[in-house]
C-alpha cells in the first residue's frame, strides 16, 4: 500500500538542472574551461563532492573546482533570489492531492538541507513536506541509498504528528514508498534502497538501465498524479 512519495528536487519540482547549466557556462567561459555541458550532465543528481571528482578527471587534479563552483553558486543564488527558478508543470496539483489523500510527502535531495528549504520556501511550498532531507545530512551521496532511507526513517520519527497522515505508530517501510526521480543516479539509489521509483523525464534521455528499474517513465509530474490517481482507485485507503 502506498504511504510515502519521496521526491528529488532539481529537475522534478524545479526546472533547475537547466538554470544551473545557463549559470556554469559563464563562469567556466571566464576560467577557459572548454566544452563544460557534457561534465555538468554527468553531475546530475549527484553531491558537490562527487562533482568535483567528475570535473577534475576531464579538465585535471589541479583545477579549482571549489573556487569555480563556488561562484557558479553565486550566480545561481542570485537567480533564484530573483524569483526566475521555474517549477515543474502539475507541482501543486501533485503535492495538493497527495496531501488530500494522506499520502506522506517528503524530499530527498543531494543538494544542502538548507538551500533546499530555502528554494522550497521561495516556492511556497516547503509546508506539504513532513521530511526534507539534504545530501549533507547523510554520509553517503546518490547512487547510494541514504537519502531515501534517510527521508523514510525520519517519516517514522515524526508519523502520526500530522492530522490525516494515519494512525500514530504506522510504520513506514521502503516498499510503501514512491520515489519520483529524473536523474540515472537517482534511480540507482532508489533501487538500492529497495524503493519503487517513477521516472519523471527531464535533461537525460531514458536509459534500458531506466527502463528495467523504473515502474514507469512519464513525461511530467502531470502524468505522475494521473497515475497515482489510477493507483489509488485500485488500493484505496484502508486496504
Amino acid at each position: 500500500m502506498l504511504k510515502a512519495v519521496i521526491f528529488d528536487m532539481d529537475g522534478v519540482i524545479f526546472d533547475s538542472e537547466r538554470s544551473i547549466i545557463d549559470c556554469w557556462i559563464p563562469v567556466a567561459e571566464k576560467y577557459g574551461i572548454p566544452d563544460v555541458l557534457p561534465q555538468c550532465l554527468k553531475c546530475i543528481g549527484i553531491t558537490e563532492t562527487q562533482s568535483a571528482k567528475v570535473f577534475r578527471k576531464v579538465y585535471g587534479q589541479d583545477l579549482p573546482y571549489e573556487k569555480i563552483r563556488k561562484e557558479v553558486n553565486e550566480v545561481y543564488r542570485e537567480f533564484c533570489d530573483a524569483g526566475r527558478l521555474p517549477m515543474k508543470k502539475g507541482v501543486r496539483e501533485l503535492l495538493g492531492f497527495l496531501k488530500e489523500n494522506g499520502i506522506r510527502i517528503a524530499l530527498a535531495s543531494s543538494g544542502g538541507r538548507a538551500h533546499v528549504e530555502h528554494l522550497l520556501g521561495n516556492a511556497g511550498i516547503l509546508d506539504y513536506f513532513e521530511a526534507v532531507i539534504g545530501g549533507d545530512m547523510v554520509t553517503r551521496g546518490k547512487p547510494a541509498p541514504d537519502v531515501f532511507l534517510k527521508a523514510a526513517e525520519e517519516l517514522n520519527r515524526i508519523r502520526g504528528a500530522i492530522a490525516g497522515q494515519g494512525e500514530p505508530g504506522e510504520e513506514i517501510v521502503p516498499g510503501d514508498c514512491l520515489v519520483i526521480e529524473d536523474s540515472y543516479q537517482g534511480i540507482r539509489a532508489a533501487c538500492a534502497a529497495g524503493i519503487p521509483v517513477i521516472m519523471v523525464l527531464d535533461l537525460l534521455p531514458p536509459t534500458e538501465e531506466c527502463r528495467e528499474k523504473t515502474e514507469k517513465i512519464l513525461p511530467s509530474l502531470t502524468e505522475v498524479l494521473e497515475e497515482l490517481k489510477e493507483r489509488l482507485d485500485i488500493y484505496p485507503k484502508g486496504v
